[in-house]
């Protein structure tokens, strides 16, 4: 039973949905068949049981078809007429959370029918609708509803229109164009960002370079979607110029807040993702702009579901920890912790503690910390690993380190499938020169050269920073 389409999507749906869906079924307008309400109550029941793998389809039949024998075509009709009126149910209450596409719905409604006495009353309903849905969405969707109704009200007018008097076909075509120039820059952006993960797929897109050049010699600052997406354009096609960045990053300061959700924290990671780039490649004065481009977007809570994922609060904290912003991190750890998912929260919490203390040098606090993270989390169990590693060797607790290494190369190779090669090899590292620096005496110079030289050819080490700083204390 657990394994039927129409099982699954109800699972799926919350109570008070459930509660909605029951109403659309017994509508006479939606459904007049009293079976299909009886079959399911009965889905609900056994959801709400939990005991979905004691019915088998026999036994379910029974229930609904009293003293009848199994008929498995008629059984899969009842399931596939069920599952009808619910996507039926799916579509309505989208159509009844969208105030514009009612709004606009009932334009072209009253058009085809030509009910004049109903043209201004649906004509400020829509243009309510409209106002109110440009308060927080100014992404292309928006344009795209303005767009659809400035042509029905050309529609519903154009009949009294004298032909030497001014319509509004000049709004139809700007609204129009903003749609389509923000929606072709989002998805060449969509574009490039499959094509980086995915290099085999060839992606064409027309018009592109026409576009670009376009909006370039106009002026869209006032439109969001169009002005924004045009600068994350630029900033994929010519990264080593930074105006194109903090003009992007002072547009998302204006209007972040004015785009659905989902779409606000793709644009935000675009400009996050620049940053980390740029870090990347030496250049640490952005690390500063990756807190500036996270706090923006945390101020402004608009978050999925309202979490923040571990992975983002981790990398802000070492970003933070690396700018030796202490107390910021301290006051961000605190605020935000609650908006991490609640099985996650207590390990990012104590891992990124840790990290803190071990940025300040507190390294008997560390190793504290880190006992209270479950290390069966295979990030925290890496991360806390490479952490400890450096904490045991400022500690001088040598016999715990030397433990250490043993019991982490054991765990890499065991795990080496499991992650990059690149990553793995850099944990090795860390691993092997960490083995050489503790075996050199202070002073001895030809060691000191020669790890340097290796740690110079190698191909990335994690914790770098930390063995460079060690070496040279050790000149």
């Amino acid at each position: 039973m657990h394994n039927s389409k129409i099982y699954s999507i109800l699972l799926q749906l919350s109570k008070v949905e459930k509660n909605r869906l029951r109403k659309y079924l017994i509508s006479p307008y939606f459904n007049r068949s009293q079976l299909l309400v009886n079959w399911f109550d009965l889905l609900c029941k056994i959801i709400h049981s939990g005991k979905a793998d004691k019915w088998t389809k026999e036994k379910l039949w029974s229930k609904i078809y009293k003293g009848e024998a199994f008929d498995d075509v008629r059984y899969r009709k009842l399931n596939s007429d069920l599952l009808k009126l619910v996507e039926g149910f799916l579509a309505q209450s989208e159509y009844e959370d969208n105030q514009v596409n009612q709004a606009n719905y009932l334009l072209e409604a009253i058009k085809k029918r030509k009910m004049e006495k109903l043209y201004s009353s649906s004509k400020r309903q829509a243009e309510r609708a409209l106002e109110v849905e440009g308060v927080w969405n100014k992404s292309a969707s928006y344009y795209f509803h303005q767009y659809q109704f400035q042509k029905s009200y050309y529609d519903l007018d154009k009949s009294n229109l004298q032909r030497t008097s001014k319509s509004n076909i000049e709004n139809i075509v700007d609204n129009l164009d903003y749609f389509y120039l923000a929606e072709k820059l989002k998805y060449y952006y969509e574009m490039k960002s499959r094509q980086s993960v995915a290099t085999q797929h060839n992606y064409q897109i027309s018009l592109i370079d026409e576009i670009a050049n376009h909006i370039g010699d106009a002026t869209y600052d006032e439109i969001p979607a169009v002005a924004i997406y045009y600068q994350v354009y630029l900033t994929q096609k010519d990264p080593s110029d930074v105006d194109h960045y903090f003009k992007l990053k002072d547009l998302l300061g204006k209007h972040g807040n004015e785009f659905p959700a989902n779409e606000a924290k793709e644009i935000y990671t675009t400009a996050i993702n620049y940053c980390i780039n740029k870090i990347n490649k030496g250049k640490q004065q952005f690390l500063g702009e990756f807190i500036d481009i996270n706090e923006d977007y945390l101020r402004k809570d608009i978050l999925i579901e309202g979490e923040l994922s571990p992975w983002k609060f981790q990398n802000i904290v070492t970003a933070a920890c690396r700018l030796g912003r202490y107390e910021w991190t301290k006051e961000f750890i605190s605020k935000y912790k609650e908006k991490l998912p609640t099985n996650y929260r207590d390990n990012a919490v104590s891992y990124n503690i840790a990290r803190l203390y071990f940025y300040q040098k507190n390294y008997s606090k560390v190793v504290e910390m880190l006992r209270e993270v479950e290390y069966e989390d295979f990030s925290y169990n890496l991360g806390s690993k490479s952490m400890l590693i450096p904490t045991y060797y400022e500690l001088d607790e040598l016999e715990p380190l030397y433990s250490l290494l043993d019991s982490f190369r054991t765990y890499l190779s065991r795990h080496k499938e499991e992650m990059p090669l690149q990553r793995y090899n850099n944990y090795v590292n860390l691993i092997g020169f960490t083995r050489k620096l503790i075996k050199i005496i202070p002073g001895d110079q030809k060691a000191i050269g020669k790890l340097k030289g290796e740690i110079d050819n190698s191909s990335g080490i994690m914790n770098e920073e930390w063995l460079r700083q060690k070496i040279a204390e050790l000149e």
